[in-house]
């Protein structure tokens, strides 16, 4: 019933179409941007990124999505007349638990798949840890990073996919679309230049991930919970000069050659990770019914009004 929710409030077409021009528009004028930037002017740019201090850089490129999720939940709230809770899950109330424990499933395979690369190949991996800068990261990290993934899930899991849903009368249309274009926001990111557009194979599959997450559990809290530790983790542990934020991270990749390591470790997540993290969760939380959580009808607002009288 998650996608359902979006019946809870008024869904005229003008509301719809304010809520997400309104919304995404620092996106959508970022992207336009990126598309009409030429190359050199690109590197210019991620030059200058590069140049600047590692923490005022994160600061600078977080603190915009305070106000943008601000935007988001008060346009769903106070124009759709929708509470923050029908946005978030299909139950009577937000499960924290939720969302610590998929926090804590990423945060603990993302240390063991670095452990076991750092062991394997050293070399190309320095240790950067500096304890002032590193706390204040930290600190930052934990502020502001909740308000990055907090817009991305609202937006794509939450806002796009309950209103494609109902749109399209089914699951898998707004599933695969939220997917492709949470990959295209990151297309800018410098990883991109620096590795190639194979690498837009892992932020569509991410995406997936966390479509497949939020249909399958009713809700957006196992989703926010592993966004955000993913996020932190590449945050805090280790960094790199084609890294899309630089952070004083307690690791730094030296050897150039190691965004091709990279590469290999995005897909390896997609196509042996993510389903593992996936059989996981559906044992934790006895998932069934996949084909019809995951591609089946969206009720209609008449049965579903009938069946919450």
């Amino acid at each position: 019933m998650y996608i359902e929710q979006a019946y809870k409030g008024n869904n005229a077409t003008w509301r719809v179409i304010l809520t997400i021009l309104v919304s995404t528009g620092f996106l959508l004028i970022n992207f336009i941007a990126f598309l009409l930037t030429s190359p050199e002017d690109m590197d210019r740019i991620y030059e200058m990124m590069r140049n600047m201090p590692p923490i005022l850089n994160l600061i600078g490129n977080l603190t915009i999505f305070v106000f943008l999720l601000l935007i988001l939940v008060l346009l769903v709230v106070f124009l759709h007349g929708r509470s923050f809770v029908s946005l978030t899950t299909s139950r009577k109330k937000i499960d924290f638990s939720r969302v610590l424990f998929s926090t804590l499933l990423i945060v603990s395979i993302t240390l063991l798949m670095f452990g076991i690369s750092y062991y394997m190949s050293p070399a190309g991996i320095e240790w950067n840890f500096n304890p002032g800068k590193f706390a204040l990261l930290l600190i930052v990290s934990l502020i502001l990073f909740p308000f990055q993934i907090g817009y991305e899930e609202y937006l794509f899991r939450g806002y796009l996919m309950q209103q494609l849903g109902i749109l399209a009368n089914n699951r898998w249309f707004p599933l695969l679309l939220t997917s492709v274009l949470f990959g295209l926001m990151h297309s800018a990111n410098p990883e991109v230049a620096e590795m190639g557009y194979i690498t837009m194979v892992y932020y569509i599959g991410f995406g997936l991930l966390m479509g497949v997450m939020t249909l399958m559990d009713e809700g957006l809290e196992l989703a926010l919970g592993f966004h955000l530790g993913n996020n932190l983790m590449a945050a805090l542990l280790i960094t790199s000069d084609w890294s899309a934020i630089q952070t004083d991270a307690l690791f730094r990749y030296v050897d150039e050659s190691a965004s091709s390591e990279v590469v290999q470790e995005m897909l390896l997540s997609v196509a042996i990770i993510f389903p593992v993290i996936l059989f996981v969760l559906a044992k934790k939380y006895s998932w069934t019914n996949w084909k019809q959580r995951l591609t089946g009808k969206v009720l209609s607002k008449e049965t579903f009004s009938a069946t919450h009288e």
